[in-house]
């Protein structure tokens, strides 16, 4: 076998977003953990307080993450490509969805609060009250990262570049995961 038939395969991104991104799974692993023994030990207690929540919210919230990473995904693509078109409109749309997603969840929020519903309402509105809200913080800081993707893409290609795109995309897709869980665990189970 020579050595042009052979492909190098590369990791996208640095290696440190994979150790964040390995942490933070943990983390939440522990987080879903908690969730999932909430709900056998209080079964009934989860079931009538997840039949308050309203789906929309959760639904337009799951295609708003889902549509920003495949913005996300356009973007360091298209960067990657270096073809001469401008790839900042699909980081631009990204950062988009990510603020409509926290709209969304302040209106959520604020719903559950004017109708009485609390962290200290019950163990499922102090989960998905806390939980939900370190997402949002994760959203937060995936909506920074998408603005200095932004700003990134708009310098000529280079492979320190694009590492660091992919990088950001890693985060931003890490953000998504780990709202389709708490999605399922608070939404659907």
């Amino acid at each position: 076998m020579n050595d042009k038939s052979q492909t190098k395969t590369r990791i996208p991104g640095e290696p440190g977003i994979w150790a964040f991104v390995t942490g933070d799974l943990l983390v939440f692993s522990l987080f879903f953990i908690l969730i999932a023994i909430g709900n056998q030990d209080q079964g009934d207690v989860f079931s009538s307080a997840r039949s308050t929540l309203d789906l929309r919210f959760g639904l337009v919230n799951t295609l708003l993450l889902l549509t920003g990473s495949f913005f996300v995904a356009i973007g360091v693509e298209r960067y990657r490509l270096n073809d001469g078109r401008d790839n900042r409109i699909w980081f631009r749309l990204a950062i988009i969805s990510g603020v409509i997603f926290l709209i969304n969840k302040l209106f959520e929020w604020n719903t559950k609060v004017s109708d009485g519903l609390t962290p200290m309402t019950n163990d499922f509105y102090m989960y998905f009250f806390v939980f939900t809200a370190i997402h949002a913080i994760h959203v937060f800081v995936g909506v920074v990262i998408l603005s200095f993707l932004h700003k990134k893409s708009q310098t000529p290609f280079t492979r320190e570049a694009q590492r660091g795109l992919e990088s950001g995309a890693i985060f931003w897709h890490l953000v998504d995961l780990l709202w389709i869980m708490l999605f399922a665990l608070f939404y659907l189970v």
